[in-house]
């Protein structure tokens, strides 16, 4: 079984296995709150909070939205719910892999889902308090609020994302419009 399909395993089957040393990295704490999803964007590690992910899944079929950004790449139908897709690659103007390891990580962002595509699930993290620093300073026109700590073991750092907020007012909107059209059209799942 491949790293990415243990990952998903233990995503779907709830809180994560502290003892499964193939998947976490051991800390000082094993609060449920404290751990996250590691994930690849182009050559970069980034993360987000485990509480945040729902499922992980393949790329699945896509549907386009009209008139929606670039990065915006449509819905999804996820067992009878409708779920709007975004790339984050693009979306943070990152070099994709398309790799077969490419999945979509389906998150809570309350009160919609989102799928987020990344190029690879890589692994769940435990950091302790000591291993994380407070985001840098970062000289940029863009808002980088979404950058919410850094992760630094053995000479690797990894950006801890709020994936809430890499979306702007205006995603938000086009989420919450896609999916109440879509819910409200109720699209059937084949069977």
């Amino acid at each position: 079984m491949s790293i990415q399909n243990k990952i998903v395993s233990e995503v779907q089957s709830g809180p994560i296995n502290t003892n499964a040393s193939s998947l976490t990295q051991s800390s000082d704490s094993n609060n449920v709150n404290d751990r996250y999803l590691c994930f690849a964007l182009g050559r970069e590690e980034y993360a987000v909070p485990l509480l945040s992910v729902k499922e992980v899944i393949a790329l699945p079929d896509i549907t386009s939205v009209p008139q929606t950004p670039p990065y915006f790449l449509g819905i999804m139908n996820l067992r009878g719910q409708v779920i709007s897709v975004i790339d984050l690659r693009a979306k943070l103007t990152i070099k994709p892999l398309n790799s077969a390891e490419t999945a979509v990580i389906i998150c809570d962002l309350k009160p919609n889902s989102v799928g987020v595509v990344v190029d690879s699930i890589n692994s769940v993290i435990n950091p302790s308090k000591d291993q994380i620093s407070e985001k840098p300073e970062i000289q940029s026109q863009k808002n980088t609020d979404y950058i919410q700590a850094v992760y630094r073991e053995k000479g690797r750092l990894i950006l801890l994302l709020d994936i809430s907020k890499t979306l702007s007012l205006g995603d938000h909107q086009v989420i919450a419009r896609s999916t109440s059209t879509q819910q409200k059209g109720k699209i059937v799942e084949r069977q």
